[in-house]
């Protein structure tokens, strides 16, 4: 068998891509998240707060493309708010 004449051809993500936040501009939305996933035992429910919000400077510094969160799997909360 001749190994080299199959070749792997990686398909790119739906979503486009996720770039890294090299200067650190939503580190402390991330910092956060990840202190309420641990308080919470990573219940990731009990953080959808605090992941809406390093959602929404990821898009807001174009770090990830604009995207409705209903789309990201976050309900119409408005509702729920006073």
């Amino acid at each position: 068998m001749n190994y080299s004449s199959r070749r792997f051809s990686p398909t790119p993500p739906d979503k486009g891509s996720f770039p890294l936040d090299h200067d650190g501009e939503c580190k402390t939305f991330m910092k956060t998240y990840m202190q309420c996933l641990e308080k919470s035992n990573y219940e990731q429910s009990d953080c959808r707060k605090e992941a809406k919000e390093y959602l929404q400077c990821r898009m807001d510094r174009q770090l990830m493309a604009k995207e409705d969160f209903k789309n990201l799997g976050f309900k119409d909360e408005t509702k729920n708010q006073t």
